[in-house]
């Protein structure tokens, strides 16, 4: 059976059961549709979460950054597996026995105003919008390759099917949607894995696979290290960021997973708080299943890429000689040839191969391989101690998805990977999709506009907001500002400076109050807001981060900012009322705790 017919048919099959169990799942209420009638087991709910926090960013493009970046990358992993530690363990408990499942409902209650309310909407908007841009890119990504298509139409694509079961099913279909979507993207993830960690290795394991020995007698780590240095990249365990920013990035990420909305809703699914700390471990251990097999996979794909393009003499491949893998990306755009030296060989070393490092397709004629070589405007950049200039390149974001057929690993393989690049894109656009529509719906329609409107209403502009989110969430899949991972970055770091300290002292601070509240988010959210557009947006360059910090770690500043503002404010306005200080108080106490309310 061809390649193609079993990526269809695995993509169509695993389509086919989310989109059944959206339709058997259908919410019938607004408690159903934004919390599942929080009625969810466990250990169903830690497999929910886990689909919905190992987005695309995860299953496509992490592995893909740290294989480019090497120590670099680390931060993504310490990052996102200790922010969730710090969600379950400082926030999660204490947000399921207040009872209100969405952040601005929290913040609207525990800070009593509308406009601390309409505050957190907008932060939940803006986070959840930069989110959802990096999945939707990867369902483009993955639609390219497989589906033959461009990735603007991948998009497209996705959108239809997010359509399909998020806006119909809710939160009730989509939990248990993405109880199914966390069973295909972990076997679509660790199955190729085991399969590259034997073949390179020769053991199975693919968490213990950078330090295995390989038939040079050096382990991947050093191999990767030589290979490198020898091509003009800095060594692999080296990295380029600075101490300061490798800490800030990470904090930023950490903060930020704690303070993301469509994660701590996932806490309202379960029926008691006890149930919420549950399915947070649960989930835990869901995550590290995968996450502990990315570094291997990474290193793992690097080494096959560099032996691949460069050939066993590390002097480059003759283009006609190149497998079909290479052929086939190139067909999508995310990787491309340009012969510098015109020996005809595939040559991949340290520097650009284009001009501003990525492929421009001016005329589109000619014949593969030869398209890049017809513009005029590309020029080799400047290489420093590789053999000789680059001339390939490669999307990050590629590396999961072509490492099966990078190693010729089974054609089933390669098609079950494409299935879980899909689940994992897709179930996390959706929990996003759902809490832009219910930021919109609940708190800004039900709670502050018109407090008069029906469940039915309310339900009815849950779904409008949710087609009108998947529109835009599209154009920002087609014209994303970087890597899936870049782009979910800076989500987290919106998320960091605005909504987690906001969480947090509303928790643990009895002296916060609405004016300090306020100050906060604002000052957290328009700081860092400015920051990402100047640097991302604008032409600001590296030479000019303020102590050295990337806009993707920048949310840290923006989090202290937020902290130090709003205790200062805090301090010269009134106290909140006794009730508000009793209500703290209280939810700090495990026992007793009802069932999440919507109203």
């Amino acid at each position: 059976m061809s390649l193609d017919l079993l990526t269809y048919l695995f993509i169509g099959g695993s389509f086919a059961l989310y989109i059944g169990i959206a339709i058997w799942a259908r919410a019938g209420s607004t408690q159903e549709f934004y919390v599942a009638g929080g009625g969810v087991h466990p250990i169903a709910n830690g497999m929910a979460t886990a689909a919905d926090w190992m987005s695309a960013a995860s299953f496509i493009s992490l592995a893909g950054i740290i294989s480019f970046v090497g120590r670099d990358g680390s931060a993504y992993l310490m990052g996102w597996t200790g922010g969730y530690v710090l969600l379950a363990m400082l926030l999660a408990p204490y947000l399921r026995k207040f009872g209100k499942f969405t952040v601005p409902d929290f913040v609207g209650d525990r800070y009593y105003s509308s406009t601390a309310r309409m505050i957190a909407v907008i932060c939940t908007i803006v986070i959840s919008f930069t989110y959802v841009a990096g999945q939707m890119r990867g369902v483009g990504i993955v639609f390219s390759r497989y589906l033959h298509v461009d990735v603007n139409t991948g998009v497209l694509i996705g959108m239809a099917i997010v359509f399909f079961y998020a806006v119909l099913g809710g939160m009730k279909g989509i939990t248990y949607t993405q109880v199914a979507q966390y069973c295909v993207l972990i076997l679509a993830f660790t199955v190729p894995a085991f399969f590259l960690s034997a073949q390179i290795t020769g053991h199975f394991l693919p968490q213990t696979g950078l330090g295995a020995t390989l038939g040079s007698g050096q382990s991947v780590l050093a191999t990767l290290d030589q290979l490198s240095v020898e091509l003009g990249f800095n060594a692999y365990t080296d990295g380029s960021k600075s101490t300061v920013d490798m800490v800030f990035f990470t904090i930023a990420l950490m903060a930020g997973t704690a303070g993301l909305p469509h994660v701590i809703v996932r806490f309202f699914t379960v029926p008691r708080v006890k149930d919420a700390r549950t399915s947070a471990g649960w989930a835990l251990i869901f995550i590290a299943i995968l996450y502990t097999s990315i570094p291997g996979v990474a290193g793992f794909g690097r080494v096959n890429l560099i032996n691949t393009v460069n050939g066993p003499d590390n002097t480059g491949t003759s283009y006609a000689e190149m497998p079909g893998w290479f052929k086939n990306w190139e067909n999508s755009g995310l990787i491309g040839w340009y012969d510098h030296n015109g020996d005809g060989k595939v040559q991949y070393a340290a520097g650009n191969a284009f001009e501003g490092g990525k492929p421009n397709f001016i005329d589109g004629t000619g014949e593969q391989g030869q398209r890049m070589v017809s513009n005029p405007t590309l020029a080799p950049a400047p290489v420093k101690a590789a053999p000789f200039a680059n001339e390939v390149y490669v999307d990050r974001d590629i590396m999961v998805l072509a490492n099966p057929e990078i190693a010729n690993l089974p054609a089933w393989v390669i098609a079950l990977v494409a299935a879980g690049a899909v689940a994992a894109a897709l179930s996390t656009a959706a929990g996003l999709l759902l809490v832009i529509s219910t930021a919109i719906s609940h708190d800004m329609m039900k709670k502050t506009i018109n407090p008069n409107i029906t469940d039915k209403q309310e339900l009815m502009y849950a779904r409008l907001a949710a087609i009108v989110a998947i529109c835009i969430a599209g154009y920002f899949g087609i014209n994303p500002p970087g890597f899936v991972a870049q782009v979910v970055a800076l989500a987290f770091g919106l998320a960091c400076a605005s909504v987690f300290p906001v969480i947090v002292m509303g928790i643990f601070s009895k002296r916060m109050n609405t004016q300090g509240a306020v100050t906060g988010m604002l000052v957290g959210l328009v700081s860092t807001m400015a920051y990402i557009i100047y640097f991302k947006f604008m032409g600001g360059s590296a030479d000019q981060y303020l102590f050295g910090i990337s806009p993707e770690g920048f949310g840290t500043v923006g989090m202290i900012l937020n902290f130090v503002s709003a205790f200062a404010v805090a301090s010269m306005t009134p106290a909140p009322s006794e009730e508000i200080q009793k209500i703290i108080e209280d939810i700090r106490i495990p026992r007793g705790a009802g069932g999440a309310h919507a109203h």
